[in-house]
């Protein structure tokens, strides 16, 4: 597979840290907030569709499955178009088929229409403007990049917060019908974010283009020959089986307790506030600069208080357990939001990340959908809630060991190249002749006088003169 690359990031060019950086980061916010929180935000219109198409629960619940499929299981895919036609065209054509998704999805007349059109089309749409949209935030920020993404990671509690409430709204005053009519219109919106992605230009001196990049393949597969990034999907992979359980269970756990409804699902809201502020703290706190070095090893970290979090939830007996639980959990779910990209950032660099972005993606697709199913088999082999917690804090558990492990035994430390005002001292300095060396002169000229040849001069002769 090879292409030319239309929107690579240059060569050269500096990330400027801030500027038109700033706008790109509200758009990576925005598309963060759709593609994280939609899924969830339309299972507020499941007991309508239920009630509309006579199907249970379960046949409802696809809906938000294939969203979340469609978002991670399409990676490589996105990863090809952009490296093809660029981050701004592909999230212009994705923000469309997320909008035309909705649109399409309120004329529907049976189940397997909604599946189509929001499931595929709308999580098709969605796919194609979140890995752009990182790609592009990425290549504006270096320096401030950690605390760029937790900025851009915290746009998936605050939509989460907005769209249930108005996703309410909507089904109360238009029906299910309108409210994915007007959320197909506020869909549109992803396109207004892939318009702010302006590529980076590099400037020349002499108001000429800078010289003509190689083409390179729309999939890069070498990634794989980085043991960091095998790690790193491996691990991810590990983690994604147990970390989207508790949030889906906890407040059946809840009622589980005879806690009342509106109380069991205050529990979200207490999270996914939390949440708010611990992702852009966490970036904050990967930002600093004796910090940033060890982003890894804070990640491992983060998996590991997330997997903790989920074992001493286990043990609640009553709400404010869960409360405290929530707390707790809001924090390290934040925390690894946060550090996900930035830590596949550092492994593989910014030319590799767009397709390493697609693979991992990939991976964890499978993991998504086996993961909150291997926890309802459980819960309904055993009916206690206990042992899902166990077994999701298990595997987030074993995942941060393996990053951990394999980061301090399995990859070694490469050589550090010399800087290449370093390298040009150095030769400088060898072809420098000794101060110390004195030269006679009358030396010197015998010497040319003598072997002119060997000076790279050209000896004249009758024969060679013109």
């Amino acid at each position: 597979m090879g292409g030319a690359v239309v929107d690579e990031g240059p060569t050269g060019v500096k990330a400027p840290d801030g500027g038109w950086g700033w706008a790109v980061l509200f758009g990576c916010f925005v598309i963060t907030g759709f593609s994280y929180a939609f899924p969830k935000a339309v299972s507020v219109f499941f007991k309508e569709l239920m009630h509309e198409f006579g199907i249970g629960y379960s046949d409802t619940a696809w809906i938000s499955s294939i969203l979340l499929a469609m978002l991670y299981g399409t990676g490589p895919l996105c990863s090809v178009c952009v490296n093809r036609f660029g981050c701004r065209p592909v999230m212009l054509v994705g923000g469309l088929f997320a909008s035309l998704g909705m649109v399409a999805a309120s004329f529907c007349t049976s189940i397997i229409q909604v599946y189509l059109t929001t499931g595929v089309i709308t999580g098709l749409g969605l796919a194609l403007n979140f890995q752009p949209s990182l790609i592009m935030l990425n290549r504006y920020f270096n320096k401030r990049r950690p605390m760029a993404n937790g900025l851009a990671a915290a746009g998936s509690p605050v939509f989460l917060c907005a769209l249930s409430p108005l996703g309410q709204l909507l089904q109360d005053h238009y029906g299910w019908r309108g409210g994915f009519l007007v959320l197909g219109g506020l869909l549109l919106n992803c396109c207004v974010c892939a318009a702010l992605m302006r590529p980076l230009v590099a400037s020349q001196p002499g108001g000429g283009q800078g010289p003509q990049r190689p083409p390179r393949r729309l999939l890069d597969l070498s990634v794989f020959r980085d043991r960091g990034f095998v790690l790193y999907a491996a691990a991810t992979s590990i983690m994604v089986l147990g970390l989207f359980v508790p949030p889906v269970f906890v407040v059946s756990y809840a009622k589980d307790m005879k806690v009342p409804d509106t109380q069991a699902a205050f529990l979200l809201t207490i999270l996914g506030f939390i949440d708010i502020f611990a992702r852009p703290a966490a970036g904050f706190l990967t930002g600093l600069q004796k910090v940033r070095p060890y982003s890894v090893y804070l990640f491992s970290f983060a998996m590991f208080f997330n997997g903790f979090t989920d074992l001493t939830g286990s043990t609640a007996s009553d709400y404010g357990g869960l409360v405290v639980f929530c707390i707790f959990f809001g924090i390290s779910y934040g925390m690894v939001g946060a550090l996900q990209f930035e830590v596949l950032m550092a492994i593989v660099g910014t030319s590799k990340f767009s397709s390493a972005i697609g693979l991992v993606l990939l991976l964890e697709a499978v993991a998504v959908l086996i993961g909150p199913p291997s926890g309802g088999k459980l819960l309904d082999a055993t009916h206690v809630y206990k042992y899902v917690f166990i077994l999701a804090g298990a595997e987030v558990l074993t995942s941060s060991l393996v990053l951990l492990l394999g980061n301090c035994f399995c990859i070694r430390k490469r050589p550090r190249e010399p800087r290449p005002e370093a390298a040009a001292a150095e030769e400088e300095k060898l072809h420098r002749p000794p101060a110390d060396t004195g030269v006679d002169s009358r030396e010197v000229e015998h010497f040319l006088k003598a072997e002119p040849e060997r000076n790279g001069e050209v000896v004249h002769t009758p024969e060679t003169s013109v």
